[in-house]
């Protein structure tokens, strides 16, 4: 589906880098078929070896023959670009956007161009485990929402959403959690320091923990409830453990941040 067409990224930072790379780690892609644009000339020439594809500083000559478009410049970027861009996607073309708080409507009054697609994805994407939620215009058709798919599945999940509204929404649970989850992991660790282990091994319990755990809750299909129960004794280390971190606000502090991120998400859509 995607081996014919040849993509333009605009803005190769560490998510744009990480779609190129998976692109081509699963062999979507030919090298041949892929250019980045990037405005510093060390950052060119090392996209250019780490990946053997084409780079240029010429953000619309990449547009204009490119089949897929994908905006992953910064978000202050983007307004200083977008001028340059109008009229440069084809007809026929796919636009899609990586870039947190630009909505669909900036694309299409910038480009002159209908067919978009928006997409958030998050930083295990470097790694294929990436989740990644996205919508698309009216005018994408169903050739283009297969395209789209398939490049967003080349990072990890993917899952449609018929309604822009839930962009602004994945941003801040998905698109920031893992922020959330390394945090909690620094905790986690530096605890363990201070009860006594070394940092090394700190790190290795801890982080295997949360693997496993996570690994455990996606294949078990039993409730996240339930699991905690399963490890929770009355009376027990962990029944102590989870009234002192409920009775720290945990859950609050939480579902604070989550929607502090999506306040902030949703100013960055407003500009």
């Amino acid at each position: 589906m995607l081996s014919d067409l040849n993509f333009a990224f605009l803005g190769a930072g560490t998510m744009g880098e990480a779609m190129i790379a998976g692109l081509l780690r699963q062999r979507l892609v030919a090298p041949e078929r892929l250019v980045a644009t990037a405005r510093r000339a060390e950052r060119r020439a090392e996209l250019a070896e780490r990946h053997g594809i084409r780079t240029t500083d010429d953000n619309r000559a990449a547009t204009e023959s490119a089949d897929v478009v994908v905006f992953a410049v910064k978000p202050q970027t983007l307004p200083k670009i977008m001028p340059s861009l109008a009229g440069a996607v084809r007809p026929g073309s796919l636009a899609v956007s990586i870039i947190a708080g630009a909505t669909l409507s900036t694309f299409q009054a910038g480009l002159g161009h209908e067919a978009v697609v928006r997409a958030i994805p998050n930083t295990p994407a470097q790694i294929d485990e990436g989740m990644t939620v996205w919508t698309a215009t009216p005018a994408v058709d169903e050739r283009q929402r297969r395209t789209a798919a398939a490049i967003l599945a080349a990072l990890g999940r993917e899952h449609f959403v018929d309604d822009e509204k839930y962009l602004d929404m994945a941003t801040a649970l998905s698109g920031t959690g893992p922020a959330y989850c390394f945090l909690l992991l620094e905790a986690m660790i530096d605890a363990g320091v201070h009860l006594g282990f070394s940092r090394r091994v700190a790190e290795e319990l801890v982080l295997q923990t949360m693997h496993g755990s996570v690994l455990f809750a996606m294949q078990s299909g039993k409730h996240l409830a339930e699991l905690r129960n399963m490890v929770t004794s009355p009376g027990g280390t962990s029944a102590e453990a989870l009234h002192a971190l409920e009775r720290g606000g945990i859950r609050t502090v939480v579902a604070d941040g989550i929607w502090a991120a999506y306040r902030r998400t949703q100013e960055l859509s407003k500009g």
